[in-house]
């Protein structure tokens, strides 16, 4: 291949890299964790009992929400499973003349029924589902300039991934070479072998979460050919037609009996139930097939009505370009992933995040021999080598922060979901401060044993402070077990990290006087081989 094609790419590659590194590795991190969301739903609720028969459940939510909304708008119930917390439920009240919009994120119109079929009370948290949220909307600013920023570094990541592909033309050689100690040689081994072993998970990944935000990327083709948004809305969602209300009271029929018909039709669970003007006579009932069931995340729908249970409507079949966009949006999710796959999705996640992590500290690593004076760098490597510290070093800190909150704040506290989260984001602003005030070498093993010592704590304190321990849980509930053992693992690492870095003393420099007329035409950014 052209050298100076190769060259050309790895300038790409290096800067492509560099500019949203950062945030890559916030979505890579909390992307990685939201494949387990359920199971952080449940452990960051162990006063939730396991869910064994979800048809009990579901009952209990039609129950409760005949009780607490009989005349509500619309009710949404999402079905339970063995590593859910119980059945989420909430309702859309009725508008009042004059009364402006509900505000979004109210949480006084929502439940969680338990595993006994009744109304529970349990810590407020955000759970799972914030790592899932922030992976693509980010926190703290419009949810539109966040998608903009996600989808631009997501570009970005594609970029880096295919512009390394061809500077490293020996990247499979190396892929089986990991030399220890060795400084550059050692970054950039497990650079590779962490891009190559997870090479096709990552271009997946990337591609499908390109995929995801197409229409707000790219919505030419949208404009081009629908001239009401709302067209294009109900030929990619269709929806059987909204009926207004009867105004004359008419009994729900029995949720469970339509769930049963519609597990029956559609060969597969349900995994959401809407129910549209309940206890009157005009009630409509639309069953979603679960999204775990099937690779594509558009599920087939079907509409009943909801005072004979007579079925009205169901979803047309999808052309190829839906079946095919809800293929990519489903490999994405991982949504349809068994306990096996799951697995291998978080494991290619980690090594994602790994991936970008040892690509920031490479940058630095490798400037650092080229430096006049390693002792006062220049500005932009200062910026670089601080941020990898704040972000490399302090969102895992803050991650490990919220799982204690989660444990330590008051039960009754007002607000206490968004304290979790706000916790996260205090003890993340504390190791950024810290990473300008003192040097990265005292800096990365502080934080990395604090992140390893906080969550090898946090097993200890579930063993002794709830009924969720590992020895309640180990061999009867995989799901708390396995988040509790992957707490034990990672913190270990974390552990580990911080002694070796710790420990490690620079080389000698080496002059370089001798060296001056052949670096003089390799580029700074000139990958080592």
């Amino acid at each position: 291949m052209n050298k100076g094609f190769r060259q050309s790419q790895a300038f790409l590659h290096t800067w492509s890299g560099l500019l949203l590194g950062w945030v890559l590795f916030l979505v890579f991190v909390a992307g990685t964790i939201a494949f387990y969301r359920e199971g952080l739903n449940r452990w960051m609720r162990p006063e939730l009992a396991r869910v064994e028969q979800p048809a009990q459940v579901l009952a209990g939510a039609q129950r409760f929400l005949q009780h607490k909304a009989p005349h509500a708008k619309s009710w949404f119930i999402a079905m339970p499973t063995a590593s859910a917390p119980g059945a989420q439920v909430f309702w859309v009240p009725k508008p009042r003349p004059g009364e402006p919009p509900r505000r979004r994120g109210r949480r006084d119109n929502q439940a969680v029924i338990g595993a006994a079929g009744e109304p529970v009370v349990a810590r407020a948290t955000r759970g799972g589902d914030f790592f899932y949220r922030f992976h693509f909307d980010l926190h703290y600013m419009p949810v539109l300039w966040a998608r903009w920023i996600v989808g631009f570094a997501t570009m970005m990541m594609l970029v880096a991934i295919l512009s390394g592909i061809v500077t490293h033309k020996k990247i499979f050689k190396d892929f089986f070479m990991l030399r220890r100690g060795k400084g550059q040689r050692s970054w950039l081994d497990g650079h590779n072998a962490t891009a190559v072993l997870g090479l096709p998970f990552h271009l997946m990944i990337t591609y499908t979460g390109l995929v995801t935000l197409m229409a707000m990327l790219m919505p030419w083709a949208v404009v081009a050919n629908y001239a009401d948004g709302s067209r294009f809305t109900n030929a990619v969602f269709p929806e059987p037609h909204e009926s207004a209300a009867a105004d004359r009271p008419a009994p729900l029929v029995d949720l469970a009996a339509i769930t049963r018909d519609a597990e029956r039709r559609l060969g597969a669970p349900v995994g959401y139930i809407e129910v549209t003007h309940p206890g009157d006579a005009a009630a409509r009932v639309l069953i979603s097939q679960s999204p775990a069931s099937m690779l594509s995340s558009r599920t087939p729908r079907l509409a009943y009505a909801g005072t004979t249970g007579a079925l009205v409507w169901q979803s047309p079949v999808p052309g190829a370009a839906m079946v095919t966009a809800g293929a990519m949006i489903g490999l994405h999710a991982g949504r349809f992933a068994d306990g096996w796959v799951r697995a291998l999705y978080f494991l290619c996640g980690v090594a994602g995040s790994v991936m970008v992590a040892s690509g920031m500290v490479l940058w630095t690593v490798k400037r650092r021999e080229k430096l006049p004076d390693p002792a006062r760098p220049y500005f932009g490597f200062r910026l670089v080598e601080r941020l990898n510290v704040a972000v490399i070093g302090g969102f895992p800190l803050g991650i490990a922060c919220m799982f204690w909150a989660n444990r330590l704040l008051p039960l009754q506290m007002a607000g206490r979901a968004e304290w979790e989260i706000h916790c996260l984001f205090l003890a993340w602003a504390a190791a950024g401060l810290l990473a300008v005030l003192r040097r990265p070498a005292q800096v990365w093993p502080a934080l990395f044993a604090a992140t390893g010592g906080m969550l090898i704590a946090l097993p200890a304190y579930n063993l002794v402070a709830t009924s969720a321990g590992l020895a309640a849980t180990l061999g009867r509930d995989g799901v708390l077990a396995g988040i509790d053992l992957a707490l034990l693992l990672f913190g270990l690492a974390y552990l580990a990290l911080a002694a070796r870095v710790a420990r490690h003393r620079p080389a000698a420099r080496r002059l370089r006087a001798d060296r001056a007329p052949a670096s003089a035409s390799t580029p700074a950014w000139e990958p080592a081989e």
